[in-house]
C-alpha cells in the first residue's frame, strides 16, 4: 500500500498503487522497463507544486527526491550539468557556491527543476524568455528505457519538444543549464496607481531588468517589483526583514484571508484594505535570494499567457468585469512578461508574452472566477499555462498551439505504449 498523494494546494489527491523514489538513472530505467512489461502507468513528481493533475495516475508515481545535485560545472564555461530532481533552492545554493547564478527565477523556489521546465514556468522580463530557455541540453529516459541526449544541434526537434513536455516523453535525468557568474540584484517595492502603471507601462518594461507587478482588484492600488543589477554590497537581508516580509505580511495576510472565507460578502473590502497597506522597501542581495518570495497561504491558481500587446485590453476587460459580478475575491492579480522562443508547446512560443495569473484563497469560491477570466483571457489570445487551472479542450489546444500536432507526433515516437500517460492527458490527446 502507498500513502495518498497531493498537491501543493492540496486540490488533486490520489493514491498511486506504487511509490518510486530511485537514486540512480539506471534505476529509473528499470523502472520504466518493468512498467512497459507489466502493463502499467507511469507518471513523474517534483515538488507537487502544480495546480493542474499533471501528476495524478492510479499505477506508478516516480519521485526524483533522492535524485538531486550538480553532476558537472564550469565557471570558464558558465555552465552546469544538474540532476533532473534538483530542488530550485537547493540549485541557487549550490549555484552561487561555484560562483555562478542562473539568468533569471521566478517567484517561487519549491519546485524540482525538471517541473519547472517542463510545466513552461517562467519569471518576468522582456529580455528573458521562461525557465526552459536556459537549457543547452537534456537527458532523457523515453517509454522502452532507451536514453536519448539532444540540444540545439543533436536531435533539436526532440529538444524542442521535450523542454516543455510534462513528462510525456519520458522521465527527464539530466539538464545542462547557460548560467551566469554570480550576480546582485537591487529590488524596489512600491505602491503604485493602476491608471498610472499601464500609462507607463512601455517605460517599466524598458527601464528595469525585472519588471512586474500586483493589482488589487475593487482598487486602483497596485504594488511595483523593480529588479536591477547593482555592484552594491547586500543589505536590508537580516532577521528584521525576514521578520516583517515573510513572517508578518504572511501572517496578516493569512488571517485577512481566513475572514474573508468566514464572510465571504467582505473580501471586497479585504482587498481594498491590503491595497491600502501596500509598502514600500528595497534591498540588495545575489540573484537567487530575491527572486524567491515566500509563500505561506495556500491559494488556488489560474494561469494564462496573452500576447504582449494585448495585456492592457485584458487587464481592462478584467477590471470591468470584476466590479460587475463583485467575485468574492482578495487575492492581487500577478501581471509578468517573457521573452517569445521556439518551443513547441511553450506558451510563449512564437510571441512576445504577458502573464496574468489570479489567485483564490484556499476553501473559497473560485469556478465562477475562473471562468469568467479564463473566457477574457481566450478572447485575447491567451494560452494557459500548463501547471494552473484551466478548462480547456484538446481543440483549445490544437487551435492554440501551431505545433501541436508536431509535438504529439514526437510523443508517439518516444511512447508508443502511452506509460507516461494519465487520464488527464488522454483527454486532451485522445
Amino acid at each position: 500500500m502507498t500513502k495518498t498523494i497531493q498537491n501543493w494546494a492540496g486540490n488533486v489527491q490520489f493514491k498511486p498503487k506504487n511509490y518510486l523514489l530511485p537514486e540512480h538513472a539506471d534505476e529509473i530505467a528499470t523502472y520504466i522497463r518493468q512498467a512497459t512489461q507489466q502493463g502499467k502507468k507511469i507518471r513523474t513528481v517534483g515538488s507537487a507544486h502544480s495546480f493542474s493533475p499533471l501528476i495524478e495516475t492510479q499505477d506508478w508515481l516516480l519521485s526524483l527526491d533522492r535524485y538531486q545535485g550538480l553532476t558537472d560545472h564550469s565557471k570558464t564555461s558558465g555552465a552546469a550539468t544538474v540532476k533532473a530532481g534538483t530542488k530550485l533552492y537547493t540549485l541557487g545554493e549550490c549555484l552561487f557556491q561555484e560562483g555562478l547564478a542562473m539568468e533569471n527565477l521566478g517567484d517561487i523556489d519549491r519546485q524540482s527543476l525538471a517541473g519547472a521546465l517542463t510545466t513552461g514556468t517562467h519569471g518576468s522580463g522582456t529580455g528573458f524568455g521562461i525557465l526552459a530557455t536556459q537549457v543547452e541540453e537534456l537527458s532523457l529516459l523515453d517509454g522502452q528505457g532507451e536514453p536519448h541526449l539532444c540540444s540545439r544541434t543533436q536531435a533539436p526537434e526532440l529538444f524542442r519538444a521535450a523542454l516543455v513536455s510534462m513528462g510525456l516523453l519520458g522521465v527527464i535525468t539530466e539538464l545542462k543549464l547557460r548560467l551566469e557568474p554570480a550576480y546582485r540584484l537591487h529590488y524596489v517595492h512600491r505602491k503604485g496607481h493602476l491608471d498610472e502603471t499601464l500609462e507607463n507601462l512601455e517605460d517599466y518594461k524598458r527601464n528595469n531588468r525585472n519588471f512586474e507587478f500586483y493589482w488589487f482588484p475593487y482598487t486602483k492600488s497596485v504594488q511595483l517589483k523593480l529588479v536591477n543589477r547593482t555592484d552594491d554590497s547586500p543589505r536590508n537581508n537580516g532577521a528584521l526583514r525576514w521578520v516583517n516580509d515573510v513572517l508578518i505580511e504572511n501572517a496578516a495576510f493569512g488571517l485577512l484571508s481566513r475572514y474573508a472565507r468566514q464572510f465571504p460578502s467582505q473580501a471586497m473590502n479585504v482587498s481594498r484594505l491590503c491595497g491600502k497597506l501596500i509598502s514600500d522597501g528595497e534591498r540588495v542581495d545575489w540573484s537567487h535570494r530575491v527572486f524567491a518570495t515566500a509563500r505561506l497561504v495556500p491559494f488556488l491558481e489560474m494561469e494564462y499567457n496573452i500576447p504582449a500587446e494585448n495585456f492592457v485590453g485584458a487587464l481592462r476587460d478584467m477590471e470591468t468585469a470584476i466590479n460587475k459580478h463583485r467575485f468574492a475575491v482578495h487575492f492581487p492579480v500577478e501581471c509578468r512578461w517573457a521573452k517569445a522562443d521556439d518551443l513547441l508547446l511553450s506558451p510563449a512560443t512564437g510571441r512576445n508574452s504577458a502573464y496574468i495569473a489570479v489567485h483564490t484563497y484556499k476553501g473559497m469560491p473560485h469556478k465562477a472566477y475562473f471562468e469568467t477570466l479564463e473566457a477574457i483571457f481566450k478572447a485575447h489570445g491567451g494560452r494557459p499555462h500548463w501547471g494552473k487551472m484551466n478548462t480547456c479542450s484538446a481543440t483549445d489546444f490544437e487551435q492554440m498551439y501551431p505545433d501541436w500536432h508536431q509535438f504529439l507526433a514526437i510523443r508517439e515516437k518516444m511512447d508508443p505504449n502511452r506509460i507516461f500517460m494519465n487520464a488527464y492527458f488522454s483527454q486532451l490527446i485522445g
